[in-house]
């Protein structure tokens, strides 16, 4: 038995802020980090966009980057949120310069802003092309001058505590207690009871497999929150981005950023024709979702795997010393950036629901809160507008620390069981799982992708209640390891993402079924582009 003040689950931008500021804040109070893999594994590292926040008030303005925001949200943002976190945003990204993060300047010393889709101004702050690796850096780096922190690399969080372990336990509502965490180098189950718990344990890309999220993006805290009984929405709001390097393989993929098209970048299909004006009159400006389908539509047309980025026009050693990451992996495949075209295809990338929470970070589950990509705050809608992911993390982990600060949580004295694996024995053959991971990354990428229907909707649920048992089966007789671990959460969350794509009637932003389109065109007569 492990006990601790606060208990964060998750090492990325948000968990890491509320984790700096709770220590600083409580010196004689603990603060315990687990986190999957090492400790700066995250998607907040492979950010490489950057912040979007106003820090240019001759041109853009809070209302600007408030619009922007719920054009992109297609009418589903909570306003008052969208509001609240854009006016917080600089003050949050001040605070994590003051605490060492180097966002690039411009020639007069001031913070050099780029543009992404949707934007209607210039307002990413960024650090070349690795913006979240330099973020993750000071992050840590601050974390590291604090004793009352404690880092647990290498740590799985299982499931949550809540009454559905204690055995004594007589209450109207579900409350945390903290978590049950697997020592993946041990093997051995640690009960962590804590005072409070959140959840700030990223996305969850690969359950498509096909994705720019690194691999520890199983799902693994919407999961337990959903089997915690805490409220989850939105699921069936999956981004992904139009341009992730395509080299015929599948797995995780290299994202080439939506700077590149912000810098001037030029998307082409197999014939060569600049095809977005076709879809959109800011073409590769615009949002994510549109861009992402016309590309899917490109595809289908013509029969091809890919589409391309032009970057043969730009100044290539411009190009190069903005991106430079981008640029050397070009480089390793073989891709000349001034005379040869980047192939990129769509690729999951981030998901707009999960955990529902309020302004403080407070889920239905009494003493859970969360915030980053896991939590839903109703900032994006259905669908996010490019690098609001990170605004949204740092302001949100900064509410959970003011309510923390303003109402102090006591200690609980109920009594948590031990982990009980009484009766199991080990997994023999390791490979059966990545058989089963295989089977449902390809089930989701057939059915549930940027276009849907009914029919294939229906048919992935039936795939995946037979998985389910399967998977349940080896949960319940197998000693855990990370692998069933991974899978079981990412068959809840594939769960999630069917079931509430079959409850929405109309098609938003990044969710398009072809079905609400029919319903559509039936009611008006016409398809509405």
């Amino acid at each position: 038995m492990v006990e601790t003040n606060f208990l964060v689950i998750g090492s990325g931008v948000a968990g890491l802020t509320l984790a700096v500021k709770l220590a600083s804040t409580f010196p004689n109070k603990r603060v315990t980090i687990v986190t999957k893999s090492n400790e700066s594994e995250s998607n907040t590292k492979y950010a490489q966009g950057g912040v979007a926040a106003v820090f240019n008030a001759e041109e853009d303005s809070f209302q600007k980057h408030i619009i922007d925001t719920l054009q992109a949200g297609d009418g589903l943002c909570d306003k008052k949120v969208v509001e609240m976190v854009i006016k917080e945003g600089p003050k949050r990204l001040y605070e994590l310069m003051e605490w060492g993060a180097r966002f690039d300047r411009d020639t007069s010393g001031k913070v050099a802003l780029g543009r992404e889709g949707g934007h209607s101004e210039d307002r990413v702050l960024h650090h070349k092309d690795m913006t979240g690796f330099e973020i993750e850096r000071a992050l840590l780096e601050k974390a590291h001058q604090l004793s009352n922190v404690i880092l647990l690399p290498h740590h799985f969080a299982v499931d949550l505590i809540t009454e559905h372990h204690l055995l004594d336990a007589k209450t109207d509502r579900i409350s945390c207690y903290g978590a049950y965490v697997m020592d993946q180098i041990s093997g051995n189950i640690i009960t962590i009871k804590s005072d409070t718990t959140t959840l700030a344990a990223g996305g969850l890309g690969q359950v498509y497999g096909h994705t720019t999220n690194p691999a520890v993006a199983t799902g693994d805290g919407i999961a337990m929150a959903y089997r915690a009984k805490a409220r989850i929405k939105d699921m069936e709001f999956i981004q992904f981005h139009p341009t992730a390097l395509y080299d015929g393989k599948e797995g995780a993929s290299f994202l080439i950023s939506e700077a590149v098209r912000g810098f001037g970048a030029l998307l082409r299909n197999g014939k060569g024709e600049r095809f977005m004006l076709r879809y959109d009159p800011r073409a590769e400006l615009a949002s994510r979702d549109i861009v992402s389908r016309a590309i899917d539509s490109e595809l289908k047309k013509l029969g091809d795997t890919c589409v391309y980025l032009d970057c043969t026009h730009l100044n290539i050693a411009e190009f190069e010393h903005e991106f430079p990451t981008i640029s050397e992996t070009c480089k390793s495949k073989g891709i000349i950036l001034s005379k040869d075209w980047i192939p990129v295809v769509p690729a999951a990338h981030y998901v707009c629901g999960g955990v529902e929470v309020d302004v403080h970070g407070r889920t239905s589950v009494l003493n859970l809160f969360a915030c980053g990509e896991c939590s839903r705050t109703g900032l994006h809608g259905a669908n996010r507008l490019a690098s609001n992911s990170l605004l949204e993390a740092l302001v949100y982990a900064h509410n959970i620390f003011e309510y923390h600060c303003k109402y102090s949580l006591s200690s609980s004295t109920i009594s948590i069981p031990y982990w009980n694996d009484e009766g199991v024995v080990f997994l023999e053959e390791h490979k059966i799982l990545q058989k089963k991971i295989k089977k449902l990354q390809k089930l989701m990428r057939r059915y549930v992708g940027i276009l849907r229907s009914n029919a294939e909707l229906q048919k992935a649920s039936t795939e995946l209640d037979k998985l389910y048992v399967e998977t349940e089966r080896l949960y319940q007789k197998h000693k855990l390891n990370t692998s069933l671990c991974e899978l079981r959460n990412m068959v809840n969350v594939a769960h999630m993402i069917i079931d509430q794509s079959l409850s929405r009637t109309e098609n938003r932003g990044g969710y398009f079924n072809m079905d609400n389109l029919i319903k559509k065109t039936k009611s008006y007569g016409k398809i509405d582009h």
